[in-house]
């Protein structure tokens, strides 16, 4: 297995660009529940959408109403470079791609038409956008849940962006980010985060050992991992009162890790996917927050007695 490059900047060329932002189209369907003809397009993005999309990742923008204001194009660039440099195009894809966004060009459908048509308008928008990079000898595609460049007809495992340091603000941070994916009604994507953010600190206390990660995408194997190298396997020797949270952390994991994979917005639809609640997606985000914050210090106790 090999760890993927970042070749997102494949992306940033108008046409691309023109697909993403809602400008093109490639024709359009018919479903059951209204008599309206859906275009196969993502949803329209003006240049307030673009600017409040671009700030919600970090990347503070203002709309000039008087005046002034930058092309749709330019902003959305903008925004696809901050997200290159930190590591975010994925989670960004994943925003502009989830259903929630399609909620005013579904309007009226029924939840069976609204799952195929968005599974139907995204699968086109891939294989379109796939088009445009063919003679690069890149594609798009999903790999363990996330967004990647890679070349065309490689099977490939991602690993977890390398962060250089994780400490209990950037724990704090996400979780942060996650949680207002929750107030703004995204559960998914919050699920997503939560996941990752698992998974970024999985993977930077097993290189703090010297230890390469897991390429398998499985978070359950990396946290096998860190509990291998940290000697965090229960010991009978340990209160059990000790021993039971520890137990409770894996079986919070395990649900995290089920619950990405059946019910998070980078698996797209279908029959397992799970309905989640406002209270379910806070549960997840905490919990996740709870459990990276124990794994960051199990680790900084033990590099300072080294």
């Amino acid at each position: 297995m090999k760890t993927i490059d970042n070749n997102f900047g494949l992306l940033r060329t108008k046409t691309i660009i023109a697909i993403l932002d809602g400008d093109t189209d490639f024709g359009e369907f018919k479903v059951e529940s209204i008599d309206d003809i859906i275009k196969i397009s993502l949803p329209y993005l003006n240049g307030p959408d673009l600017c409040e999309i671009s700030t919600n990742f970090g990347l503070p923008v203002a709309y000039k109403w008087s005046g002034g204001a930058k092309s749709r194009w330019e902003y959305l660039d903008n925004l696809l470079k901050f997200c290159i440099d930190n590591n975010r195009v994925s989670d960004l894809l994943s925003f502009l791609f989830s259903k929630e966004q399609f909620a005013n060009k579904l309007r009226g459908c029924t939840p069976k038409d609204i799952d195929y048509a968005h599974k139907r308008i995204i699968s086109t928008i891939i294989d379109q956008i796939n088009g445009v990079l063919y003679f690069s000898g890149f594609e798009l595609v999903i790999v363990d849940g996330r967004f990647v460049i890679d070349k065309k007809g490689e099977t490939v495992k991602i690993v977890a962006p390398s962060v250089k340091k994780i400490d209990r603000s950037y724990i704090v941070g996400l979780s942060d980010r996650a949680m207002k994916d929750v107030t703004d009604g995204f559960f998914d994507s919050a699920i997503t985060k939560s996941r990752t953010l698992l998974e970024e600190v999985f993977c930077y206390v097993i290189e703090k050992k010297g230890e390469q990660p897991s390429e398998s995408g499985d978070v359950g194997k990396l946290y096998n991992q860190v509990k291998t190298l940290y000697n965090m396997h229960q010991n009978k020797d340990i209160d059990k009162r000790i021993n039971g949270l520890l137990s409770g952390l894996e079986k919070i994991l395990t649900a995290i890790s089920e619950m990405r994979n059946k019910g998070s917005d980078s698996h797209g639809v279908g029959t397992k996917r799970i309905n989640i609640a406002e209270h379910h997606a806070r549960l997840f985000v905490n919990s996740a927050m709870t459990m990276a914050d124990f794994v960051l210090s199990v680790s900084e106790k033990n590099h300072k007695g080294e």
